[in-house]
């Protein structure tokens, strides 16, 4: 999975953002807010990573269940779909 071009992160203050420049605007011109963990998950998924190695990687980091991470991991690529985000 990986993040496309245009989808930018930015930190506004303590607040995580992501905006869509250039073409990526077409489809998406809002913002959506992020906390750290979701923040954290967008910039692995701007690198590429497998949805394993993702799940593995949140749990390695914030120290929470494999069923937990994946429940919220899922509902967050939900989102990123539906911003037309995700390559």
């Amino acid at each position: 999975m990986k993040i496309k071009e245009g989808f930018i992160l930015r930190k506004v203050g303590i607040q995580y953002v992501v905006a869509a420049t250039g073409k990526a605007s077409e489809n998406f011109n809002g913002m959506m807010r992020l906390n750290e963990s979701g923040a954290f998950a967008f910039r692995l998924l701007q690198e590429g990573i497998t949805g394993e190695e993702l799940v593995s990687r949140i749990v390695a980091e914030y120290q929470v269940d494999e069923d937990t991470a994946r429940r919220d991991l899922e509902a967050f690529l939900a989102a990123l779909g539906e911003a037309d985000a995700l390559a």
